[in-house]
């Protein structure tokens, strides 16, 4: 029924189909930036953590039984970390930016958005008409100059600490410019939290930045903190606010239990060791530095090609060369690239054999 619909996205080089990859490869693709995700001794801690409680599944959503004890510590203690008056779980990332931009944005207010904003956020202005403005990705003078031309009961500005795609850090100028506008910040911290500050605690620590009540992070638990669900924090009445008005969160069965004891046990541990991996992270980024003269802020390294035969092509080859990376095309991208994560999960030699790789192939 969809035949010719497929058929034009394989001409174009956009089909695109799961698989399996082989174990053995090294992975340079994947988010999990402290190689968590393999970590057995810290599931067998979220198992024994699990071991005291009868319930292990949510069996409902949140405002109907299924919050767990377990929701509430991993949301009392991510707050405490980040200097948050208060926090709220979900069931994904994607369902966290839409809880964020459905509930929020109400009539009479108007959202600004960074144009490189994650397809979860860009989704969700879809249930906003005229309510949105996109400004220039990262540049706060067009963010600047946008908002001097809007007039609304609440001004809503979203970016991302770290962009999933390019690795690009916000700049610390857009913080500034809500402040001054009275506006509210949202910053999905999805590729920033566990990766940047000393304490790897995400951009609000990496700028020096004290959160605020006009202040909103959200984050992932299914990448740097090797997990899987999503949370947001900030003041006591947002998140209450969040908590009577968010549909993806009222309306879904609660995060599941067993990931939220792996994440509360790898945030621990991310806590306790995070100079050794900080330290590690700035090893990584320093061998970006010497092979591929570039210079990275966060673990991704992205490495524009001029087709998508061609970041197709490139994957193969780091494939039979034992290295799985990104591959990424339109609509994704605007230009297609090859992504790669210099991950802790992988040994530094084996990070440099491949960037080496990449770098040949790019001459």
């Amino acid at each position: 029924m969809y035949q010719n619909e497929l058929k034009a996205l394989k001409k174009a080089g956009r089909f695109r189909k799961r698989k399996i990859y082989d174990a053995n490869l090294a992975d340079l693709a994947s988010n999990d930036y402290l190689g968590l995700a393999n970590d057995k001794e810290q599931l067998l801690k979220a198992i024994n953590l699990l071991d005291d409680y009868e319930t292990f599944a949510p069996k409902a959503s949140m405002l109907v039984g299924g919050y767990h004890p377990l929701h509430e510590i991993f949301e009392r203690e991510m707050a405490g970390l980040n200097g948050f008056e208060a926090g709220i779980m979900a069931g994904s990332g994607f369902l966290a930016n839409l809880s964020l931009f459905e509930a929020l944005v109400r009539k009479g207010d108007h959202l600004l958005i960074d144009e490189e904003y994650h397809a979860s956020g860009m989704m969700a202005i879809g249930l906003l008409g005229s309510r949105v403005t996109l400004f220039r990705h990262n540049d706060p003078g067009d963010l600047r100059s946008k908002i001097s031309k809007i007039k609304a009961k609440r001004i809503i500005i979203a970016i991302e600490g770290v962009y999933s795609m390019s690795g690009d850090m916000c700049t610390k100028d857009i913080f500034g410019i809500a402040d001054d506008a009275g506006a509210i910040l949202i910053v999905d911290e999805a590729h920033s939290s566990g990766v940047a500050g000393k304490k790897l605690l995400g951009v609000f620590e990496y700028h020096g930045i004290e959160p605020q009540a006009n202040h909103i992070k959200m984050g992932t638990l299914g990448k740097a903190y090797g997990s899987y669900g999503a949370y947001i924090l900030a003041s006591k009445t947002i998140i209450s606010f969040l908590e009577n008005r968010a549909k993806p969160i009222i309306y879904s069965t609660a995060p599941s239990v067993i990931d939220t004891a792996l994440a509360i046990v790898n945030m621990r541990y991310i806590q306790d060791n995070h100079e050794v991996l900080h330290s590690e992270i700035a090893q990584r980024q320093q061998i970006c530095k010497d092979i591929l003269k570039i210079d990275i802020q966060s673990l991704i390294i992205a490495l524009p090609q001029t087709g998508n035969q061609i970041v197709l092509d490139m994957q193969n080859y780091f494939i039979n060369e034992g290295f799985l990376v990104g591959a990424i095309r339109q609509p994704t991208v605007k230009v297609p690239i090859l992504r790669i994560i210099p991950r802790l999960g992988v040994p530094q030699n084996k990070l440099r054999h491949a960037l080496s790789l990449a770098s040949g192939w790019m001459q």
